[in-house]
């Protein structure tokens, strides 16, 4: 009966995204499209590229930090350490580029760090959040079955504390989508290359297209998290 729900929700949304694509080549016209579709596919490939790659890094220090702060020992220092993963959402997105720039220099690199350092905090704060809100019932059940700290963690805390961490993860990763686009502004290649020669020449077009396809990426990518989520914890709503 799961699986009938699941492959409904996953149908429903990739009916919602052929929706929107139809939507947006009727109005923009297929010929214009034509026109980008070179532009489109690069660029496309190159914001995929900025967001993967700093998604991947925010995830390889976010996770293991928001597992550490969960920890007995590291509680009560939990908010203090938090602060330090808060740098890349107190600077306004351009001055963490700008930073990034001045320290690392042009291209992928400084626009790599800089959205990981923006997708760093939701990533920690939902992994500590889910970890330390388990009921402790939970977690003396799993000591009294012998179970060593480890395994605890990975076969009992994990599991219950993914749909609060996969929330986490979706709030970066939309925040890392829609702040990718500013990456044009450091030499690095992404949809901000149609969005800001846009409003520079009053391209309309190119501004409006550069956004859709900017939103059409946040969306999918969401779709497939939250799928994901949906898949590995059936009994919960994400």
């Amino acid at each position: 009966m799961y699986k009938r729900a699941f492959i409904k929700r996953i149908s429903l949304g990739l009916l919602v995204t052929a929706a929107l694509l139809a939507a947006l080549v009727w109005g923009i016209g297929p010929d214009v499209l034509r026109d980008y579709r070179e532009d489109l596919v690069y660029l496309g490939r190159q914001h995929l590229y900025l967001v993967g790659v700093s998604m991947l890094a925010a995830l390889a220090i976010g996770l293991p930090s928001g597992i550490l702060l969960s920890r007995a020992a590291m509680r009560r220092h939990a908010e203090k350490w938090m602060q330090l993963f808060n740098i890349g959402n107190t600077l306004p997105p351009l001055a963490v580029l700008a930073l990034a720039m001045v320290l690392i220099g042009i291209g992928d690199r400084p626009a790599i760090v800089a959205l990981c350092l923006a997708s760093l905090l939701p990533i920690v704060r939902n992994t500590y959040a889910g970890l330390a809100g388990l009921p402790p019932a939970m977690l003396e059940a799993a000591d009294a079955l012998g179970m060593t700290p480890q395994q605890r963690l990975l076969r009992v805390e994990l599991p219950n504390a993914l749909p609060m961490i996969l929330s986490g993860v979706r709030v970066a990763l939309a925040i890392n989508v829609g702040t990718a686009p500013l990456a044009f502004l450091i030499g690095a290649s992404s949809f901000g290359e149609l969005i800001f020669p846009g409003i520079y020449l009053n391209n309309q077009t190119a501004l409006f297209i550069g956004a859709a396809a900017t939103a059409l990426v946040a969306l999918f990518l969401d779709f497939i998290v939250a799928s994901f989520g949906r898949l590995m914890t059936p009994g919960q709503a994400n």
